[in-house]
């Protein structure tokens, strides 16, 4: 009642451009705040082996945080090694012998009629030997170009910074502990190390259930016949097994189309063996890996990793689940028994 209209409307004008500006540079930083997350998540994930070896062989924390780093590098780097090269040549055979095995679809009766009425593998085929699905794929050579920039930029970057949280993990939790007032900070304290772990388990477990889905499809690629591509797609079925809820099943329908052109044999005996480790991985193994880590109800995880997904792609979807049980856990201690004592 004491400014002026004019004074009211400048500092309202103000703020909302003020708030506009903020929301413009989360919007312009999105790429770079989805790394520092992932980077966070990963030295969350590596945090619980740095502590193994900090209790086990007493290492100090410097010397364990470079064990650990080490030794993920050098698997990192011995599996680039191993399998680069290999993946290369499959996945050019795989490129240069589509059109044949898209031609030996015909074989199957019903495919072959669908063909007959809707000339399918013809435009697969004309698709496919075209190239142009490249250009479409990566938009060019400066598309391509462009691509493999980011990418390198993205991993470099997140190997640093996950480098530097894990390093600095104990200092970044008392940071975060200070910002709560001294009476609550015991409270702060345990909810955050409870996130942290959870976060640091989820991650963990992720390592563990997609090496168990690329050991597997790899073991059953090389029994069907399919040992020519196996590894190549073996690496895919990894990169979908870190999606949630439709990941398997993506992979399914790539390998068992795949199989189904080896022979039908091959193809059942895959489309068999990964409808069966679905519900072995839904029920038994992440039950297990999981167990201590995540308690969110399946319709959480679904809408997590949803709205994840479409928000920031693989890597919205991957950390949907531990941030989903992040939030219900402070619903659960912090805003429950707030409501509670009212």
């Amino acid at each position: 009642m004491e400014r002026s209209p004019v004074q009211v409307g400048f500092f309202v004008v103000l703020g909302g451009m003020l708030a506009i500006g903020l929301v413009n540079v989360l919007i312009n930083l999105q790429f770079l705040v989805i790394l520092i997350v992932l980077s966070l998540f990963v030295a969350l994930g590596l945090n619980p082996a740095v502590d193994l070896l900090r209790e086990r062989a007493r290492f100090p924390r410097p010397l364990a945080v470079l064990a650990v780093v080490l030794v993920v590098l050098g698997v990192v780097a011995l599996a680039f090694w191993a399998v680069l090269p290999v993946i290369n040549t499959q996945v050019t055979n795989l490129i240069r012998n589509a059109p044949g095995y898209l031609q030996s679809l015909r074989e199957n009766p019903q495919i072959a009629g669908l063909d007959a009425q809707f000339d399918v593998i013809d435009k697969a085929t004309q698709f496919v030997t075209s190239g142009t699905w490249l250009t479409a794929l990566f938009g060019g050579i400066l598309g391509a170009g462009r691509l493999v920039a980011n990418t390198v930029f993205s991993v470099i970057m997140t190997l640093v910074l996950t480098l530097y949280f894990l390093a600095s993990l104990p200092v970044i939790k008392d940071t975060i502990y200070q910002l709560a007032p001294a009476s609550k900070r015991p409270r702060v304290r345990y909810l955050a190390n409870e996130m942290f772990r959870r976060i640091g388990r989820y991650i963990s477990g992720m390592f563990i259930v997609v090496t168990l889905w690329a050991v597997g499809s790899t073991i059953v690629m090389y029994a069907v016949g399919l040992g020519e591509y196996a590894l190549a797609l073996s690496v895919v079925v990894a990169m979908f097994a870190f999606i949630p809820i439709v990941g398997s099943s993506c992979a399914l329908v790539i390998v068992t189309s795949l199989a189904f052109t080896v022979s039908p044999t091959a193809g059942l005996v895959t489309l068999a063996y990964f409808l069966f480790y679905q519900q072995m991985d839904a029920y038994v193994v992440q039950p297990r890996v999981f167990s201590k880590s995540m308690n969110v109800p399946g319709v959480l995880v679904i809408l997590g990793a949803i709205s994840g997904g479409v928000l920031f792609g693989i890597v919205g979807a991957l950390l949907a689940i531990p941030t989903v049980a992040s939030l219900l856990l402070l619903y659960r201690e912090v805003l429950i028994p707030h409501l509670d004592a009212r």
